[in-house]
């Protein structure tokens, strides 16, 4: 019998204003790390703006959200950090713990692009 397989991933690409980090998945536990390194790489090179996608995310974890705070409070002072999170899923858990008051969370990338270029 094979084990499940985990259909997770982080992807960067670079955009005019910054760098966005897309996630696919489930946001846990055993996938936090993965993210968290790809944050790390993408701070190392200095954008003016990281913005982390959870459009496809199918499951936020109170450990993904941790790791949303932490990297906000360290890109923060150098860069503008954003979150693009909507539904069930990845939006109203941000809500719900009131993550959306420290953090900026879009409910589009499109969004996040607009405001990551206006500024």
């Amino acid at each position: 019998m094979n084990p499940p397989t985990i259909d997770f991933g982080v992807a960067e690409h670079w955009v005019e204003c910054g760098v966005v980090v897309a996630v696919w998945g489930d946001l846990d536990l055993a996938t936090a790390p993965k993210l968290a390194d790809a944050i790390e790489a993408a701070v190392r090179k200095r954008p003016a703006a990281l913005i982390v996608d959870l459009t496809r995310v199918d499951f936020l974890a109170s450990v993904g959200m941790t790791l949303l705070i932490t990297a906000h409070r360290e890109i923060a002072p150098s860069a503008r950090f954003g979150v693009v999170a909507d539904g069930p899923s990845t939006g109203r858990p941000l809500k719900m713990t009131g993550i959306d008051t420290i953090v900026d969370v879009y409910r589009s990338l499109d969004e996040a692009l607009d405001k990551c270029a206006s500024s």
